[in-house]
């Protein structure tokens, strides 16, 4: 790309990110872990987003007070944090280590079987733990997946982190589609040739599909499960559970039971209840996991 297409502003950015990945590159992974989220635990609570963390808090587990949401809320930073640390290393992670950095997958063979199946298949999941360890891990056991991405607005930053994944991805790189109408018909013509494609479905989308959420409607994007749905194909639930800095845990789950009433509306409004309430439990289990930044409930609850 050509200096000319970005603003100075944005090449001094991504000269500073540039130093910053690589420095996270020399720490190693798990002090890259550590400090960055050290830093990000004791910055991210002062910035005015995470009134919004804590909002949503008080919306989805009323039962907590003050002092456990902020301390989820330090939680959420710290994670997050740690997983933009551990960005560099995902390539070179190893499975099943006795200790320190790596990573292990429970319900391996639930991939293993689709992997001799074949076929069209959806991955399911969220911002939870170190979400950006879903694809190379899973690709390691035979079904590498295709996913959505969210373009960062600095298009130098953007050429970083996607070369980041693609070495992680290595040696079976897969296509990344970006997310919009255009990026969802490729997708879509993707899955509909046997292709398999990852989802991370627990963001709002204003022209979505009304699903509870933590039991308050919730407005959520209808497209996994119409897909799945249209090409009856299983979709495979999993989320990363984090066990300490570079030391995760991919959890796959058994394919979710397709609803087939023989109404195809009702069908989809089950299907994408289904994949919230899954979302839910996983996040129960360890909130601060869960990345809680962002609006999910209608606006006027925010006011």
């Amino acid at each position: 790309m050509s200096n000319s297409t970005v603003s100075f502003a944005m090449q001094v950015e991504a000269a500073l990110a540039k130093g910053l990945l690589a420095a996270f590159k020399k720490m190693g992974p798990v002090r890259a872990s550590d400090f960055a989220g050290c830093a990000s635990r004791f910055i991210g609570p002062l910035l005015p987003v995470s009134r919004i963390a804590d909002k949503n808090l008080q919306l989805a587990m009323p039962e907590l007070n003050t002092t456990q949401r902020k301390r989820i809320v330090r939680g959420v930073w710290e994670n997050l944090g740690r997983t933009v640390g551990e960005l560099p290393h995902l390539s070179t992670l190893k499975e099943n280590t006795h200790s320190g950095p790596g990573f292990e997958v429970v319900g391996a063979e639930y991939l293993e079987e689709q992997a001799r199946n074949g076929g069209s298949v959806l991955f399911m999941s969220g911002h939870i733990g170190n979400w950006e360890m879903l694809p190379p891990g899973v690709a390691r056991h035979g079904t590498p997946f295709a996913s959505f991405y969210r373009a960062a607005a600095n298009p130098l930053v953007d050429q970083m982190i996607r070369s980041l994944r693609d070495a992680a991805m290595q040696p079976t790189p897969t296509p990344l589609f970006a997310k919009g109408a255009h990026g969802a018909r490729e997708a879509l013509a993707y899955v509909s040739k046997g292709g398999r494609l990852g989802m991370l479905v627990d963001q709002k989308m204003n022209d979505g599909v009304e699903a509870s959420f933590f039991g308050r409607p919730a407005m959520t994007a209808p497209a996994l499960a119409a897909m799945a749905l249209r090409y009856r194909c299983p979709v495979i639930p999993g989320y990363v559970e984090r066990l300490g800095p570079a030391r995760l845990r991919i959890i796959v789950e058994a394919p979710i039971q397709l609803p087939d009433t023989g109404d195809k509306k009702q069908d989809l409004t089950l299907l994408v209840q289904m994949v919230n309430d899954r979302l839910e439990q996983w996040i129960r289990k360890k909130p601060e996991s869960w990345l809680w930044l962002h609006r999910r409930w209608p606006k006027e609850l925010y006011r």
